[in-house]
């Protein structure tokens, strides 16, 4: 099976695995889960780093012009964004975060740019947790 065939797939495993198992949890995120969304955030700058080497800065372009189903998922990608922006914008400003420059590397990058804002949310509100605890 080529690689461009088991990536989606285990990509969709993974996204399942965690939206379940986030959805199941009975406990609140640690101190360190921005650890994990900085490093999917790097992870996926790096993967996207190569689309652009190999397919071009507007690529992605190409795909979502292709037919429906490449305008249905442009739809769905702008509209997940949104609904995102919609609940962390308020959070990032409570946290004392300028939303603006971070709304701007969203519009830039996607999900790169929401999951380092949401490491850094969830950076500051671990260490606002903490300094509560002392």
């Amino acid at each position: 099976m080529p690689l461009f065939d088991i990536l989606p797939l285990l990509a969709g495993l993974a996204a399942v695995t965690f939206m379940l198992t986030h959805a199941l949890r009975q406990r609140p995120l640690g101190p360190d889960a921005w650890i994990g969304a900085a490093l999917l955030s790097a992870g996926f700058a790096g993967w996207s780093l190569y689309a652009i080497l190999t397919g071009g800065p507007f690529g992605f372009w190409a795909e979502h012009t292709r037919n429906a189903w490449g305008v249905q998922i442009w739809f769905d990608l702008l509209l997940a964004g949104c609904c995102a922006l919609v609940f962390m914008v308020p959070d990032a400003r409570r946290l004392g975060m300028r939303p603006l420059p971070w709304v701007v590397l969203v519009i830039c990058s996607g999900a790169i740019g929401l999951l380092a804002m949401l490491a850094r949310m969830l950076y500051l509100k671990g260490r606002t947790q903490a300094a509560d605890r002392v």
